[in-house]
């Protein structure tokens, strides 16, 4: 009988790690180092329903891995804690957690708390009314004489609210009782949100900015002494991890993300602890996989569009709005856009991270031009059109 491939793997201790699942950006640690302010932030509001009050709405903005899913459910997490203390509550306080990647419509998301809260409602056939009803029939006294309140999270809101309109905010910011914390990479997302909603959503807003290298290296640090057998990880390596993810915006996951790929590179090479140059091998193939699977799902007109961007670079032009425009004609072939549509999929594309853009002034009475930059690899940008 041959040997199980499974448990010769799952047996093989020659590895660096000692568990990788604590550098899963959804891993949430007992601390979060330099986001201490925003928690106590959200807790300042949150305490309020430890005195019976509903509540303020609450938006966390920030770009990706700025820490605000982590820090909403530590201040969750420690709500909950609290509660266990304070038995004498004349309310019966509740939270739920929505990724709103996850529950893309209003009924889908009524439906889900409605679920969390043990109210049985199905994800479809009801009307959207008889959903919000049983939602809303929820909030009446229990027979203990408590009214129930209700903290809800929705995650990367901007993703439902573009999607599915604004719904969601009318229905829970006319329901009693509810909180709303809104989490969003784009400050901009409130242009989802139509006046007759922003009557009521009057949220709170709480600013998440981009970690530092210094501070990268802290949060590496905790998660290494997790991750990593003892001996394996370098100061060295921190550090290069922590500099490439400050590149990167200060993005924390893509930090840890970079962690956990040198490791396998490392062990892929039955290498004894991570290098740097397992680091640099880890980017690589981090990035090429990045912009590999968002150039997929990219629609015709915004390939052509990078393609444009893509040959004017190699060409070593600066790239304007007008001079895009000519190429991008060139590779359409009769088969495109407006130029103002053009700067729609600039904006998207630049949303994207694959590009970036300034506005540059020309000297007095010439004017202002808006000047477009690649922010990814040539050869891996290149390489990832061809193959599609």
């Amino acid at each position: 009988m041959t040997d199980n491939i499974f448990v010769n793997l799952r047996n093989d201790d020659k590895t660096v790690f000692k568990a990788k699942n604590y550098l899963n950006h959804r891993f949430l640690p007992d601390s979060l180092p330099h986001r201490e302010e925003q928690i106590k932030q959200i807790a300042k509001y949150w305490v309020e329903a430890l005195n019976d009050i509903t509540p303020p709405d609450i938006t966390l903005y920030g770009k990706t891995g700025t820490g605000k899913t982590a820090a909403a459910n530590f201040a969750k997490n420690q709500l909950k804690e609290a509660l266990e203390e304070y038995e004498d509550c004349m309310v019966d306080i509740k939270t739920a957690y929505i990724r709103c990647t996850d529950y893309t419509t209003e009924y889908q998301v009524i439906a889900r708390l409605c679920q969390i809260l043990g109210q049985d409602v199905p994800y479809r056939g009801w009307t959207k009314a008889e959903v919000v009803n049983a939602f809303r029939s929820i909030f009446k006294k229990s027979s203990l004489g408590k009214e129930t309140m209700l903290i809800v999270i929705l995650d990367e809101i901007d993703v439902l609210l573009k999607k599915d309109g604004d719904g969601i905010l009318y229905t829970l910011t006319r329901t009693d009782n509810v909180a709303i914390l809104s989490i969003s990479n784009f400050i901009d997302f409130k242009q989802f949100i139509t006046p007759r909603s922003k009557s009521s959503f009057r949220d709170r807003e709480i600013v998440f900015p981009p970690y530092g290298a210094d501070q990268l290296v802290d949060i590496l640090k905790e998660r290494v002494e997790l991750s990593f057998k003892e001996g394996t990880v370098d100061d060295d390596v921190i550090h290069l991890c922590a500099a490439l993810a400050a590149k990167e915006e200060g993005d924390a996951r893509y930090a840890l993300d970079l962690l956990k790929t040198s490791g396998e590179i490392a062990d892929d090479y039955k290498l004894e602890k991570v290098e740097e140059s397992t680091v640099r091998e880890a980017k690589d193939k981090i990035e090429h996989s990045k912009v590999k699977e968002i150039i997929e799902t990219l629609p015709s007109q915004q390939l052509r569009v990078l393609e444009s961007i893509l040959y004017l670079t190699k060409q070593k032009e600066e790239i304007s709005s007008g001079k895009l425009f000519d190429v991008y004609k060139n590779i359409a072939k009769g088969d495109s856009v407006s130029y103002r549509r053009i700067f729609d999929f600039v904006s998207e594309l630049e949303l994207l991270g694959l590009i970036s853009t300034n506005i540059v002034s020309r000297g007095r009475g010439k004017g202002r031009t808006n000047i477009i930059e690649l922010q990814c690899e040539l050869n891996i940008l290149e390489e990832s059109i061809w193959a599609i």
